[in-house]
């Protein structure tokens, strides 16, 4: 029968898996059978509780919870022995909890952990409830009971995500059960951060109410239990309308878990509260900068982000990267600008001078200032101030990229016009003290630091390519450096160590590291918490470094940076190095940015004063010491290089000379001399002598008569011999078009790629709109002297 094919074979065996379900309708089909949905479920709870099992039979309560002794951060010198300073002035207190009254302890445990009497370490309720307010975008809430808070507090890991949040809970579970609730509330209060760079209940009753915490009154108690989820923002002194709202919460949940009478809520008064204290002294000197820089960079990682009060309270042991005898150093050099015949006045001069290694990243040493104490601005990590001529790298490392090489020939003259540079003149920068160069190479352009060289070279590949380069070398992104020709002066204004990131980036060859001061941090139980970043990153080929270093090694052996030549290694044999001079206009920065392969050094001035209303205002900075009769001022070439090369001197005392990585350097530009040849014995087979290699083999010479020619037949004759073109207008009497005169004259020989600038006529200037004249009787002619004809005013212009 025909229905009998349908039925299933009788040796078919039936399905574990039985879905979609055979038999059933077109919707029943998907729906999983009870026993499908009963054996998942069990199959989970059975999996999950075995994992919750495993898990709290695994997880170790620590052995330094609850004992917890000094809560002091030390911060060291690079040696891990020698102290700069510490974190958390205020050392904990203990006190018993019976020696405090019941109330004390009923305000925390009414603000913090309602349940904490009766709950098993973890309050499941107060996590649900946290739960749905935040899946509601209520206000935050975390649902930590005080047992996780005390187990977080006193173990360092913040439990951020869900499974360090799961130990947390496990931990607290197995902390209540092996510890009296008296024993984990008076631990709690000892070990709770209360701002004012203070730990405890006895510390924080003494920092906001001068009196021991045995003779804290309700009213007291409940503003200190009201400010604990965040003591520093919540503070009185800082933020009285949140204490107050905070204060009162306390006051009614104290009332409502029966810690006090009706009365005493309904008659509290917000407490009388001491002042914030002032910084004191033993962050004065250097120490303070030192300590500050430290406390800023921890806060970024992820070890601290989310608990930067445990820098302060959690007894670290922090070695930094400050080597003890170069900050020495460092402050040696730094301060005789204060000093000695013609000292400047330290109240309106700023130096800052940063040491840093350019394989690691580590920060040798640092000079942010004189005294911490009196001023808090860092002038070395916070102070910016126009980089000048530090810039000009950037673009000479934009060139090299692109192709160009460091023979390419420009025009040196000052202001000259210039295709593409905005000015009101319509010319082009002065060089220093109005030097005129003529054509020369980037070679020499970069030794003399000529600025018009510099901006033809910036608008040829774009400005944007500059601040590209700027940023990979290390200028953080936060620092806006415009996109427009006059960037390659460094207009744009940095710090001294964001230009020694930058110079430790061509230092290592095109690979660039983090600036850190911190080496490594530890816990009192010797746990490495963190570790300074040491990882390189690759941002420039070595050949395009190569080169770049080699120019700037040149303004050391031939241009402002000359005073870097005492420098000597072990032996007393020349130490190479390399850098660039930077002067603001009107001297109001001077840098020198200098490096030797093992280490990167940047020293800055800056001067300013204040108006009369108070506000301060950059101005040129006073001649002081040496340079005190200067014709040019205060620029990089005098203090700063003096000061650098002072420093490297005891810097690299006994280490050994490294040169820089090889490179050939561009061939003289003039032919050798013929020199005579001897005459050789005659052999069997004469050899073939080979010419001597010519060092201007390729190169191009500049053709002849291109003056007075049509400027688009001059542009096409020179691309075709590979050269570059850079063409300004400007008015003539000679007709439109007309090469009026080229920046290299005819004859000479160039590298293959060099710009050459072609000055072009616009034409004779229109003249202005006269009104037709009534018509007179038309004169005898009388002839002129043409000498006494007024001049064409194009004609004055140069």
């Amino acid at each position: 029968m025909a229905t009998s094919s349908a039925r299933r074979p009788a040796n078919r065996r039936r399905r574990f898996w039985n879905y979609p379900r055979r038999g059933k309708g077109p919707i029943h089909r998907w729906i999983p059978s009870w026993r499908v949905v009963l054996g998942s479920f069990l199959g989970v709870f059975a999996l999950g509780a075995g994992v919750v099992v495993a898990a709290f039979v695994t997880t170790e309560v620590p052995t330094t919870l609850g004992s917890v002794n000094n809560q002091i951060t030390t911060i060291y010198y690079s040696d891990g022995a020698t102290p700069i300073g510490t974190l958390g002035d205020e050392r904990r207190v203990k006190v018993a909890l019976d020696d405090l009254p019941p109330f004390v302890a009923g305000a925390v445990v009414s603000s913090e952990d309602s349940t904490f009497w009766t709950n098993h370490g973890v309050d499941p309720r107060g996590l649900a409830r946290a739960l749905w307010n935040n899946v509601r975008g209520l206000p935050t809430q975390g649902g930590s009971t005080i047992t996780q808070q005390f187990v977080e507090r006193t173990k360092l890991y913040s439990a951020t995500s869900l499974p360090d949040k799961a130990r947390e809970m496990i931990i607290a579970l197995k902390v209540t059960r092996s510890m009296p609730k008296e024993e984990i509330l008076e631990s709690y209060l000892n070990t709770i951060y209360w701002g004012r760079n203070v730990l405890g209940i006895e510390a924080a009753s003494q920092a906001y109410f001068g009196k021991s915490a045995k003779d804290l009154t309700y009213s007291e108690a409940a503003l200190l239990s009201g400010i604990i989820p965040s003591p520093n923002n919540w503070d009185p002194d800082v933020n009285e309308t949140q204490a107050k709202r905070r204060w009162q919460r306390s006051i009614n949940r104290m009332y409502t878990y029966g810690y006090i009478t009706q009365e005493q809520r309904d008659s509290a008064e917000f407490p009388t509260v001491l002042p914030r204290p002032a910084a004191t002294n033993t962050l004065g000197g250097q120490a303070g900068f030192l300590v500050r820089m430290v406390e800023d960079e921890l806060k970024q990682t992820d070890a601290f982000r989310d608990h930067p009060e445990w820098i302060r309270t959690r007894g670290l042991n922090i070695v930094t990267t400050i080597d003890p005898r170069l900050q020495d150093a460092a402050v040696s050099v730094a301060e005789s600008a204060f000093t000695g015949d013609n000292p400047a006045d330290p109240a309106k001069l700023s130096v800052g001078l940063v040491s840093m290694d350019p394989t690691t990243g580590e920060l040798r040493a640092v000079y942010g200032g004189k005294d911490y104490v009196t001023q808090q601005f860092n002038f070395a990590t916070q102070g910016r101030a126009q980089g000048g001529s530090t810039f000009k790298p950037f673009t000479l490392i934009g060139a090299l990229e692109e192709g160009h090489s460091l023979t390419e020939r420009f025009d040196g003259r000052s202001q000259i016009p210039i295709a593409g540079w905005d000015s009101e003149s319509g010319l082009g920068p002065r060089n220093f003290d109005g030097a005129n160069f003529r054509s020369i190479d980037l070679l020499q352009a970069t030794a003399d630091s000529v600025n018009t060289v510099y901006a033809q070279l910036n608008i040829a590949i774009g400005p944007d390519r500059t601040v590209d380069v700027a940023h990979r070398l290390g200028i953080p992104e936060s620092i806006d450096i415009a996109a427009v020709p006059s960037n390659v002066l460094g207009v744009a204004s940095v710090s001294a160590v964001n230009l020694a990131t930058a110079y430790s980036t061509i230092a290592g060859q095109g690979q660039r590291v983090t600036p850190h001061i911190v080496r490594e941090v530890r816990g009192l139980d010797g746990t490495l918490l963190h570790q300074g970043p040491t990882e390189r990153t690759r941002e420039f080929e070595p050949d395009v470094m190569a080169a770049a270093t080699y120019a700037l090694t040149q303004v050391v052996e031939k241009g402002s940076g000359a005073t870097a030549q005492e420098l000597r290694g072990p032996n007393g044999e020349q130490r190479p190095s390399a850098g660039k001079t930077g002067t603001s206009n009107d001297n109001i920065s001077a840098w020198y940015a200098g490096f030797v392969p093992q280490l990167v050094t940047v020293v800055g001035l800056h001067q300013e004063s204040t108006d009369d209303n108070g506000r301060a205002v950059e101005q040129p900075i006073d001649r002081f010491g040496q340079w005190i009769n200067s014709r040019s001022g205060m620029t990089g070439s005098t203090f700063p290089v003096r000061a650098w090369t002072d420093f490297m001197k005891v810097a690299l005392d006994g280490v050994p000379v490294e040169d820089f990585p090889s490179y050939t350097p561009p061939r003289p530009t003039p032919s050798p001399e013929p020199t005579p040849t001897q005459e050789e014995t005659p052999t069997e087979e004469p050899t073939v002598e080979e010419p001597p290699a010519d060092p201007q083999a390729g190169w191009v010479t500049v053709p002849d008569r291109l003056v007075g020619r049509n400027s688009a037949d001059v542009v096409q004759k020179l691309q075709a011999l590979g050269l570059r073109v850079n063409v300004v207008e400007q008015d003539a009497p000679d007709p439109a078009s007309t090469v009026l005169s080229v920046s290299t004259p005819s004859g000479q020989r160039v590298p293959p790629g060099s710009t050459l600038t072609i000055t072009v006529s616009k034409g004779p200037a229109a003249p202005p709109p006269t009104q037709t004249p009534a018509p007179t009787p038309t004169p005898t002619p009388t002839p002129t002297d043409p000498a006494h004809d007024p001049p064409d005013s194009s004609l004055l212009q140069h």
